[in-house]
């Protein structure tokens, strides 16, 4: 299986590269330099480690979750790369570095104290997280930590080959959420 998401990884990288230069020199042109975007995430087993992201937000936004950043430090661009959802691509590095998989809950920041504590308790540091995600799908983010970490809990109980791809495949065919939700039994709210 791991062969085959590296393929998935490098392909996912190759065939968007060309996309991704374009929006770089557009950020580039907008804001200046970086363009990529680097933040301490919270792991399997509670390990910390660096992901990587194609950079939306002024240089000067405060490292908080998106929910908790005013749009004021959105980049005009940054709308259309998020809204396409280029700015997760760099993310295969991270899980062809093995820190991620492709699906799973999406990792916290480290300064998201609460949602740490409600997923400690429902052991959803046990696996690694992902690009993409149940709760994602779903329509749920990060800043009702409860509701996010049931959601995860729900993805760990029933993670297989078949709901993987169905998360995946979710994730760019929003249409595919409702087969999601059906087969897992969960009231999309």
């Amino acid at each position: 299986m791991i062969i085959i998401r590296n393929i998935i990884c490098l392909a996912g990288i190759v065939c968007v590269s060309p996309i991704l230069i374009i929006a770089s020199v557009c950020i580039v042109i907008e804001d200046g330099y970086p363009i990529f975007f680097k933040q301490e995430r919270i792991g399997k087993n509670k390990k910390i480690f660096n992901i990587y992201k194609l950079r939306t937000m002024k240089t000067n936004a405060p490292q908080l979750g998106t929910h908790q950043v005013g749009l004021s430090y959105m980049l005009k661009i940054g709308k259309v790369i998020r809204a396409c959802k280029l700015d997760e691509f760099p993310q295969l590095f991270n899980v062809l570095k093995g820190d991620i998989n492709l699906v799973g809950p999406r990792p916290g920041l480290v300064v998201q104290q609460e949602l740490t504590q409600e997923r400690s308790k429902k052991d959803i540091f046990d696996i690694k997280p992902g690009v993409t995600g149940l709760a994602q799908i779903l329509g749920y983010d990060m800043s009702d930590p409860k509701k996010l970490a049931e959601i995860d809990k729900i993805y760990m109980n029933n993670r297989s080959y078949k709901v993987n791809a169905l998360v995946f495949l979710g994730t760019f065919f929003p249409v595919l959420k409702n087969n999601v939700s059906k087969s897992l039994k969960i009231k999309i709210k």
